[in-house]
């Protein structure tokens, strides 16, 4: 049995397919696209025309792409830019009139969906606790797991009010922003994420999807996405900060024009590290691991039970 989840973020539509031959769900086929759909949304607290008829084509694409690598049902699923926008349903009415229904969940089920996605990958599967961090465009997942035997709980969660795009249209409005706007963002973020917990207490930080998923891409000079290189792979704190060093320095097209760097990517990735950063800097940790899991590889098996 093959199902696709897609996820119409507030930056990108994610695409992935599964398998389920009766023991586990496995990656099929995945694509990415860059749509940066809650751009501005911080400021006129709406979707923009263009962003949402670029966004309604993408999730179209999304659906034949599902069809083409064989799911017999596929589910998009809507997160904080659809959550928060004011004209949010001429959205999701557009969605469905050209066949495409869109279905959104709320900040809480996004974290809870998060946390399963990385309790029940195999590769954490010795762990006794872990923080669980996924920067969205507009809201920043944040979850610290503990394990009692074989029973995961959350000890910790929370969706934070930040996301690339948000911080960007607030603090870092210019291409390459400078120090005084960078403080200022470092100052918000931290007074926001108020997560003060000795390393003890917080295990491991495991990172899903972007920006650390663009940072082990452009490490490792890769040109074409390769999950096998990028999922696992660990990021030092010193690394991401020197990261976010360079890449503010530089504009739009040229952060943009990095090899390998998705499309899009280019007006939110420094300020995707600036959080990835202030997380880290937060609760002490050394650095994080990189996984290409996210919320909507839990959803796969889960979303599905209920009708849109």
């Amino acid at each position: 049995m093959r199902r696709a989840v897609i996820d119409v973020g507030s930056g990108s539509v994610v695409t992935l397919v599964s398998q389920n031959l009766g023991d586990g769900w496995t990656d099929v086929a995945s694509k990415s696209e860059g749509t940066l759909l809650s751009e501005d949304l911080l400021t006129t607290g709406t979707l923009r025309e263009d962003r949402m008829r670029e966004t309604l084509a993408a999730l179209a694409r999304g659906f034949a792409f599902a069809a083409e690598h064989g799911a017999a049902a596929t589910l998009a699923i809507g997160t904080m830019a659809l959550r928060r926008a004011s004209n949010a349903s001429e959205f999701l009415e557009a969605a469905a009139e050209q066949g495409t229904p869109v279905r959104v969940i709320s900040g809480e089920r996004e974290a809870e969906l998060g946390f399963l996605a990385v309790v029940t990958a195999p590769r954490f599967a010795e762990m006794s606790c872990l923080s669980i961090l996924d920067v969205g465009g507009q809201s920043t997942e944040f979850t610290i797991a503990e394990r009692n035997g074989a029973t995961w709980s959350r000890r910790f969660s929370h969706s934070f009010p930040t996301g690339t795009l948000q911080l960007r249209s607030q603090f870092l409005k210019e291409q390459s922003p400078d120090g005084g706007q960078i403080l200022n963002a470092v100052a918000w973020l931290d007074d926001l994420i108020g997560v003060e917990i000795p390393p003890a207490d917080t295990g491991p930080m495991v990172q899903l999807g972007a920006p650390g998923t663009d940072l082990i891409t452009l490490r490792e000079g890769l040109t074409t996405w390769q999950p096998a290189k990028v999922d696992g792979a660990y990021l030092d704190y010193e690394e991401v900060g020197k990261a976010v060093g360079w890449l503010m320095r530089m504009d739009d097209a040229s952060r943009q024009a990095l090899p390998g760097l998705e499309q899009g990517r280019g007006k939110t990735i420094h300020a995707g590290c600036l959080i990835l950063e202030r997380f880290l800097n937060a609760i002490n940790a050394s650095g994080c691991t990189v996984t290409i899991r996210g919320w909507r590889h839990a959803a796969i098996d889960l979303e599905f039970a209920s009708p849109i």
